[in-house]
């Protein structure tokens, strides 16, 4: 349990991390490519991949969509958090699992219990009260794409990584290795163009806040799978865990340390969504008996 506990703190460290960005005017596009160099570091280090192995086997689209998708979806992620704050953004990215479901049972046939019907269904209600907003409330008209986009974007890089577990000719952490350097020289490039074209200067203050950002990252990731690997006979309580872990973590941070202002609608989402986990997670449980 100690270790998913780990993950769900780093977890919401990266979003407060992200939240902390603009106070600290930390330029988001250049702190995430650090992170992902940060990341190939401490993979390298801990992952210890065979590095022939890795050059040797061709490069999957899988590998590449990720590589791509993984940046761009982590600055919509720091737009969300910005703009509309950490509670809504992690359950945004949290009920992106919906996505991976409906893939399962539209792509490959799945079989769909009434629980999880009803789960999919209190998932999708959580979503819309989560993004409603009173018209006297700050901000813009089009804030609610930024965690719309993370919800499909997550949904999306999840049913990807799936795909990328069923490749057997590399280890699954090796892969991760690969994807981050891909991610890393699309960051890269992004630096290029704004350094080049947008006159940018590249500080070091934003490189230093991106290894902590990478530190993190990584290690959500390092110890969710320790949590798989210690719990292997009790997947969806990982699963649940995580997800309920984040959320609520990530909500009385939001609500009590940044004062983040949520109407009556919201919280009932927020209470929904935890109830739509739960659910789904039930199915889970019952599908393993």
């Amino acid at each position: 349990m100690i270790y998913l506990i780990v993950s769900v703190c780093c977890s919401v460290t990266v979003a407060v991390l992200l939240k902390l960005a603009r106070r600290y005017r930390i330029n988001i596009f250049q702190a995430v490519a650090w992170n992902y160099f940060f990341a190939i570091l401490l993979s390298i280090i801990f992952f210890k991949p065979d590095l022939n192995s890795l050059l040797e086997n061709q490069v999957s689209d899988t590998y590449i969509l990720l590589g791509i998708l993984l940046p761009v979806i982590f600055w919509f992620l720091a737009a969300s958090v910005r703009n509309i704050g950490i509670v809504k953004t992690e359950t945004a990215q949290r009920l992106s699992l919906f996505i991976p479901i409906l893939a399962s049972y539209f792509l490959f046939k799945e079989h769909f219990t009434a629980l999880k019907v009803s789960g999919l269904l209190i998932g999708l209600i959580a979503i819309f009260l989560m993004l409603s907003k009173k018209t006297d409330q700050k901000g813009k008209k089009l804030d609610w794409i930024y965690p719309l986009i993370v919800f499909i974007g997550f949904g999306v890089i999840d049913i990807l990584f799936k795909k990328v577990a069923l490749i057997k000719s590399i280890p699954y952490t090796s892969s991760l290795v690969i994807i981050f350097v891909l991610s890393f020289i699309l960051s890269l490039l992004s630096l290029l163009y704004l350094s080049m074209v947008k006159k940018q200067k590249l500080q070091l203050v934003n490189f230093l806040c991106g290894c902590i950002l990478g530190f993190f990252n990584f290690f959500n990731i390092l110890f969710y799978l320790k949590a798989h690997s210690a719990m292997a006979d009790e997947p969806s309580t990982v699963f649940a865990a995580m997800n309920i872990g984040v959320i609520v973590t990530g909500s009385i941070i939001g609500i009590v340390i940044f004062k983040e202002k949520l109407n009556k609608l919201n919280y009932a989402g927020l209470f929904l969504a935890v109830i739509a986990i739960i659910l789904i997670t039930l199915t889970q449980i019952y599908a393993v008996r």
